[in-house]
């Protein structure tokens, strides 16, 4: 693995979410990446991106790193859109090549056509929600894990072919007692491991 994307998703919000932890991330990130010799390329989703180049890096990219904020229990919209126009554009580019079924081979199964093979990429979230909502039945979100609940963003990676790393994600945010040294401690081990 040589080749590390860093997708800014953040969307920001006056006052509310100005993007300053996202960048945080983003910032560690990219500076773990460096330190172990990996080629790096970024990508912001609030940006005037262009689309074709946004899927020549995920062809470049052995590992993509997805670093975003949860609003409303899922990605901000305009990173939903950045989602939807560069995989839409990785159609025969790079991405997939269909969604796997083929009249000749019935055996093909929805979700078999990614290109994107020996990719790995890897979700990093800030939430307010505490960590103890997940994985409890009687939580907010009826038991399912942290990956359950962001089951749409894991699989359209794997639509295209891409494996799941270990995800990592910071609760609380909004108490104003975070340890953030501590919670950038956990951060770079989360990366550690995903680089093994």
């Amino acid at each position: 693995m040589k080749n590390v994307l860093i997708i800014n998703g953040h969307q920001r919000y006056d006052e509310v979410a100005e993007g300053n932890l996202t960048k945080m991330y983003v910032d560690a990130a990219s500076e773990f990446f460096k330190k172990s010799g990996l080629d790096l390329r970024y990508s912001v989703v609030e940006s005037d991106y262009d689309v074709k180049k946004e899927v020549e890096k995920f062809v470049w990219a052995d590992l993509i790193l997805l670093q975003y904020p949860v609003y409303w229990m899922g990605v901000p919209w305009i990173t939903k859109k950045y989602i939807d126009e560069v995989f839409s554009a990785g159609d025969h580019n790079g991405l997939y090549i269909n969604d796997g079924r083929t009249r000749s081979d019935a055996t093909k199964r929805y979700g078999s056509g990614g290109l994107m093979q020996g990719t790995k990429y890897m979700l990093s979230l800030t939430y307010n929600c505490p960590a103890s909502e997940f994985s409890d039945k009687d939580g907010f979100f009826d038991g399912l894990s942290l990956d359950e609940a962001h089951i749409a963003t894991h699989k359209t990676f794997q639509f295209c072919g891409a494996e799941p790393l270990e995800t990592y994600s910071v609760h609380d945010i909004f108490k104003g007692d975070l340890d953030m040294n501590r919670e950038l401690e956990k951060f770079t081990k989360v990366l550690e491991r995903n680089l093994l």
